[in-house]
């Protein structure tokens, strides 16, 4: 899961427009960066495999410290907390962490481990099982999570144009032809593992930014049209009067 990810954030954001984008747009990230930052440093291990499909190209060997239940749990505890001055953006923030997880559990082919080092892991293998129709399954549910943000936005008369083209850009970009990670995987050690943790990490951090930058700017725009509105029908409402 990856773009799937980025619009559940943004349906978070739509139905609780008043708490910081930020947070929770690296939130349902967070899991990945941190993975990205540990397969570098080679506390996680990944396996390159071209046939390993849609658009991965690697084995998870072992993600244990970021991808497992509990650590899952931990980090979006962990992530949360440093909102503590604002309640309902730190539950937020950490609903968005887990939501990594929960999100990954029926496309991952059992490479969740319940905790680092254990014996029992979990995943649904849709990735095995569906290939490409994995991630034709995942642009699916991932249009329906913008359309539902979408419409909840409206209502406020903000468009979310710009940050579903953006969305609509990733699926793209990570498809089964255009991932970057399927040159990766074809590149001698330690370049695979350096050149793919550093691709993890900023693939969720510098969309997380760029897709918050579009949300504020539509946020604002929303509010500078109901005002323009708004003086518009007081100033049509006073020459109906006189």
């Amino acid at each position: 899961m990856y773009v799937g990810h980025f619009a559940l954030g943004l349906l978070i954001i739509a139905k609780a427009p008043r708490v910081k984008p930020l947070p929770i747009l690296l939130g349902v990230g967070l899991l990945d960066i941190v993975n990205g930052l540990a397969v570098m440093t080679g506390i996680d291990h990944v396996t390159p495999n071209l046939a390993s499909g849609p658009y991965l190209y690697f084995d998870l060997t072992f993600i244990d410290w970021d991808h497992s239940l509990l650590m899952a749990i931990i980090l979006s505890v962990l992530w949360g907390s440093l909102f503590y001055r604002d309640t309902r953006l730190a539950l937020l923030a950490g609903v968005a962490s887990f939501s990594h997880f929960l999100l990954d559990l029926p496309l991952h082919n059992g490479d969740l481990a319940l905790y680092p080092h254990a014996e029992r892991h979990l995943g649904g293998g849709l990735w095995a099982s569906l290939g490409i129709g994995s991630w034709l399954l995942e642009g699916v549910f991932s249009t329906l999570l913008v359309v539902w943000a979408w419409r909840l936005a409206a209502r406020r008369g903000v468009s979310l144009a710009w940050p579903a083209a953006f969305l609509a850009a990733l699926f793209i970009q990570l498809s089964p032809w255009l991932s970057p990670t399927k040159f990766i995987a074809t590149l001698p050690e330690p370049y695979t593992h350096l050149l793919l943790g550093l691709v993890i990490t900023l693939g969720f951090i510098v969309p997380g930014i760029v897709l918050t930058i579009l949300v504020v700017n539509a946020e604002r725009k929303g509010r500078q049209s109901g005002v323009e509105e708004g003086i518009a029908a007081r100033a049509k409402s006073k020459q109906s009067v006189s």
